[in-house]
């Protein structure tokens, strides 16, 4: 599958350049997949999008598993990571977060718990490469 849009980051500033350029694509109703290590910018990408969208003070969702945010578009930041299992969502209204189409929904590490997410979504991939140089892919599933 070809990507929508493919950049290599060698920068913050390259990646605060793609989250702009994700503003024409991701739009309310979306949910989108982060995929990627530690260190390789997920979390930098979601604050830089947030941004763009009026909204100063996003943050990281380690701990609360899920973070909302009010701006130009309302803005749902979820990060599995800490998740010892699926069912930990159901406790949270995870699927009434999903079914919010009034809303952006990035989900951090979401390939931990694929089977939660819905078919239709947007894939960002971030992948170190050698020198610090990330490549940054979107897709549409």
């Amino acid at each position: 599958m070809e990507p929508l849009i493919e950049i290599e980051s060698i920068s913050e500033a390259d990646t605060s350049r793609f989250a702009g350029d994700c503003l024409n694509i991701i739009k309310p109703g979306n949910v989108v997949e982060l995929v990627g290590n530690l260190g390789t910018g997920k979390t930098y990408f979601v604050k830089e999008f947030c941004k763009l969208n009026g909204i100063e003070d996003s943050g990281s969702p380690s701990f609360a598993i899920v973070n909302e945010y009010a701006g130009k578009n309302k803005i749902y930041h979820f990060d599995f990571y800490r998740l010892k299992r699926a069912e930990e969502l159901l406790d949270i209204g995870f699927y009434d977060y999903l079914n919010d189409t009034s809303a952006i929904t990035f989900i951090e590490w979401g390939n931990m718990y694929e089977e939660v997410l819905p078919d239709k979504r947007i894939v960002i991939n971030f992948e170190m490469l050698e020198n610090d140089v990330r490549r940054i892919s979107l897709y549409e599933q």
